[in-house]
């Protein structure tokens, strides 16, 4: 258990920004606890997405313009940007239109291009569209939603890492594949299970989660392809993509969920 709780904080140290000044173990097992615990830490950051966006919702007097700009702010401001920043590298490489191996190499230069602040730009103009329409009618699910968006793209995160074939020998994403094995991920689907359950006994519109299961596992499906086919497998910018990537084909599922369905 202090293994599991230690991986976690692994985590908290690698992909927020919430200051975390101790000096954690590093070694294969810890590690291989650290992807284990990707979906809980995904789920600890919708608590705090979902608790604030009550808390500015029901107790101040913000428009719904402000409290979804809140929203839309603390999910960039607690990650860091970290997986922004892989986004941008990834989408400067991808837009290169050049070889695998160039690819990799314009992914590692530290300087943005144009296409990485144009990306970006785009990204975060849809999300905050998605969050703005898609929070616009509050009901128990959308709480929901808020909740389970970080939930599912990291879980997204860790399959990728381990079913995928590692592009280059070093980075983030190399070391977390080098103490882990696909095996690990058994725990993933019963986190997902349990969390059904559990808000099913709440509300049975919950049940409304299930479609964004679907597109996470699209998502899986789609990122998998594409990384092999564009940079010869998985790197740490590819996989921080994947995530904005997932989050925003999330963000747009509960927006169109939204205005075809909750009405």
């Amino acid at each position: 258990m202090i293994k599991i709780f230690k991986g976690f904080l692994i985590n908290v140290q690698f992909f927020t920004a919430l200051p975390f000044p101790y000096e954690l173990p590093m070694d294969k097992e810890h590690l291989r606890k650290a992807v284990q615990t990707f979906p809980l830490l995904g789920l600890v950051q919708g608590l705090i997405y979902s608790s604030l966006f009550y808390v500015f919702n029901e107790f101040t007097p913000f428009s719904h313009i402000a409290v979804a700009f809140m929203l839309w702010l603390t999910t960039i401001l607690l990650t860091g940007g970290i997986h922004l920043d892989g986004w941008m590298d990834a989408s400067d490489a991808y837009f290169s239109y050049q070889n695998r191996e160039k690819r990799l190499e314009i992914m590692k230069d530290p300087r943005t291009g144009a296409f990485g602040v144009l990306s970006l730009v785009v990204l975060l103009s849809c999300r905050f569209l998605f969050i703005y329409e898609g929070t616009l009618n509050v009901e128990y699910v959308t709480y929901i939603f808020i909740m389970g968006i970080p939930f599912l793209s990291k879980s997204v995160m860790g399959v990728l890492l381990l079913t995928v074939k590692s592009a280059k020998n070093e980075g983030l994403g190399s070391l977390f594949q080098s103490a882990a094995k696909p095996r690990v991920l058994w725990v993933y689907p019963l986190y997902i299970v349990f969390f059904l359950i559990i808000i099913l006994l709440y509300e049975k519109s919950s049940f409304l989660f299930a479609v964004l299961v679907i597109a996470a596992a699209v998502c899986v499906f789609i990122f998998r392809r594409k990384a092999v086919k564009w940079f010869g497998g998985i790197t740490g910018d590819v996989v921080g993509a994947s995530v904005e990537g997932t989050e925003l084909i999330l963000w747009m599922t509960v927006w169109l969920l939204h205005y075809f369905v909750m009405v």
